[in-house]
């Protein structure tokens, strides 16, 4: 029998934010799977690295960051195929994700090419927008109001149009679009009504009104921005 395929959410940022779930399958796991930025370390693996026992086998796969999309199919089509090597010989293989599975993450892809041929199994984990508006007391929605997410590298008119017809937004892979973003937020009257959040649920997390955020940002990194005031009462 082949072995079953675990995409398993972590969290944030911060160990104690992963689900017992994801805890116990970690700690069983006899080999593991995880994306690392190419040639650096792996920000999933360090979030789980007290569930992980020592001496078992390590699948990293090394992501490039570019913008051409060819460097990064190739490391997920050899990521997949190691996977799926394993799973043939009827061992289990988990696979560790930042934040949420299936929210913006890269397990996506390798979900895309191993669970058309092997069992696989999601574990949701709390997504960085819900720990966002937790670490900086930002109610999200209430009753019928729509929430927005909006990826950072959108262009800036769109970022505009989408952001004007929005009651609750989200700009998420902030990076080196603050600046712009922050301009589009401005031109729109609503700085006031947005923060900052850098690093959510992690020690060096930074919370501060949008006005008064750095110029240069990290990938973890987002823009929270309610219209109205109090609008959750």
């Amino acid at each position: 029998m082949s072995g079953v395929f675990y995409g398993v959410g972590l969290g944030p940022g911060a160990p104690d934010l992963m689900t017992l779930r994801a805890a116990k399958l970690i700690s069983e796991a006899r080999v593991i799977a995880y994306p690392s930025l190419e040639g650096g370390d792996s920000f999933a693996r360090s979030i789980a690295a007290e569930h992980i026992r020592d001496g078992i086998q390590e699948i990293r796969l090394d992501i490039p960051m570019t913008v051409a999309r060819e460097p990064a199919q190739a490391a997920y089509d050899k990521g997949a195929a190691e996977i799926s090597a394993v799973l043939e010989t009827g061992q289990d293989v988990v696979c560790l994700c930042e934040g949420d599975p299936f929210f913006y993450g890269s397990f996506m892809y390798l979900f895309a090419r191993v669970s058309k041929r092997f069992e696989t199994v999601v574990v949701p984990g709390v997504t960085s927008v819900t720990a966002c508006a937790a670490v900086s007391a930002s109610p999200l929605a209430a009753r019928n109001e729509r929430v927005t997410i909006l990826p950072g590298p959108l262009p800036e008119e769109e970022l505009r149009h989408r952001i004007e017809g929005a009651e609750s937004v989200a700009v998420m892979k902030v990076g080196r679009h603050l600046p712009k973003i922050r301009a589009v937020i401005d031109e729109l009257g609503l700085l006031a009504q947005a923060t900052y959040v850098e690093r959510a649920s992690l020690p060096d997390q930074v919370v501060c009104p949008l006005a008064e955020a750095p110029d240069s940002a990290p990938y973890f990194s987002m823009i929270l921005l309610t219209k109205g005031a109090d609008p959750w009462l």
